[in-house]
């Protein structure tokens, strides 16, 4: 089916209580596995690109300092691909931008086939935010694309994301945060943290959630909840990386226990992106340290140097740099050690995924979902946007 906006599986998230997984994804191969795993479990995905995972995706592999055209050719790539592995899928689909930081940015993935966006003007004043937001919310709403907002901020680093400390989201700020701005859901700050270090004992504040939720539904006014920096860094796959020559120190994540209450009080789409680079950078050790040194093959030589470089570095940008276009593209050349390469990618990232999707309960909802088109979303916005509670 033809890739979807993701106002309508929001509603379904907001009808049914539970909560969508949001997965990042940097490559084609990537993007496959999400797509395979959500399909065997029959839910619907959002498939997630970063605003500079876009500019990777252009071909630069210094991406933190990605140009705007670089961005536009990773979106057009990425967007023709999920488009097309969407058509043949029997589930619905979204491509959603994560962490655009300009009206230009959001711009460029629209036009490349993104069908949902984010603006996150968290780092600005609150005036200047809702102004940007609203910008956004009025090109993206007349294309029907989603748009969704961020208010507060995390603490963490996650590409050029990156802040000290956290600054709570105030429910009343992020209520009228919605009225003004017309997003369809908000990112908010209320104990998650960027990255693979999020520290011990992690307490979420809920009832910054159930706060923002009741004032909602008092206003009549449509709104989900997202949670960023959600990653579980699962300790035995950070036990395993450093068994294998990896040096992570200090990775803890969200444990379980304290999701699913946020869940239950109305946090509707969970992003995920730590974790599938170490799922992911885990098998590539495994395979390699299984190679004996006698393999001479270059590609891999090349990416067990990177890695004995930078023993701490998790994230496949950083040490896949030698076969980049073959990880960008998923093009295995039929080549063995490319297939192994693009093997050990698809099966990190189908293990956090899969895992994952069971976790946040959206197992079995994907028939649920209304299948419309941006066309047909961008009618029911100019009538006066979707479902009002």
């Amino acid at each position: 089916m033809p890739l979807i906006p993701m106002r309508p599986l929001l509603e379904t998230v907001r009808q049914y209580g539970f909560a969508q997984g949001a997965f990042n994804v940097n490559s084609v191969v990537q993007a496959e596995a999400v797509i395979e795993v959500h399909e065997m479990f029959r839910s619907a995905a959002i498939l997630q690109g970063a605003d500079l995972a876009n500019a990777f995706m252009g071909g630069n592999a210094n991406f933190m300092k990605g140009t705007l055209e670089d961005k536009r050719k990773g979106a057009k790539l990425i967007g023709e691909a999920v488009a097309k592995l969407a058509k043949n899928s029997p589930i619905p689909i979204v491509l959603h931008l994560d962490h655009g930081k300009d009206f230009d940015s959001v711009k460029a993935a629209i036009e490349g086939g993104y069908t949902s966006v984010m603006i996150d003007g968290s780092h600005l004043p609150f005036e200047e935010n809702v102004d940007l937001t609203r910008e956004v919310v009025q090109y993206a709403h007349e294309r029907g694309v989603t748009v969704e907002g961020e208010l507060g901020v995390l603490s963490g680093v996650e590409d050029d994301v990156f802040s000290e400390h956290s600054t709570y989201t105030n429910p009343l700020k992020a209520v009228e945060f919605f009225r003004r701005t017309g997003v369809d859901c908000l990112a908010i700050s209320y104990g998650t943290k960027h990255g693979a270090v999020k520290g011990d004992n992690i307490q979420l504040r809920k009832e910054i959630v159930i706060a923002t939720m009741e004032n909602l539904k008092h206003e009549g006014i449509f709104g989900v909840l997202v949670s960023h920096g959600s990653s579980a860094v699962p300790r035995y796959i950070v036990e395993e990386i450093n068994q294998l020559g990896g040096k992570l120190a200090q990775a803890n994540g969200i444990p379980s226990s304290e999701l699913k209450p946020v869940i239950r009080a109305g946090i509707g789409k969970i992003n995920v992106d730590t974790d599938i680079r170490l799922a992911v950078t885990r098998n590539i050790r495994e395979l390699i340290y299984n190679l004996t040194n006698h393999v001479k093959d270059h590609m891999i030589q090349a990416i067990r140097e990177r890695l004995e470089q930078a023993p701490e570095q998790f994230d496949p940008r950083a040490y896949l740099t030698p076969i980049l276009e073959n990880f960008i593209t998923g093009d295995d050349q039929k080549d063995p050690i490319l297939q192994e390469l693009m093997a050990c990618i698809k099966n990190g990232v189908k293990e956090v995924v899969g895992t994952q999707i069971v976790e946040f309960g959206s197992v079995g909802y994907a028939p649920k979902v209304e299948v419309i088109s941006l066309e047909e979303m961008a009618e029911r916005y100019r009538k006066g946007g979707g479902r009002i509670e």
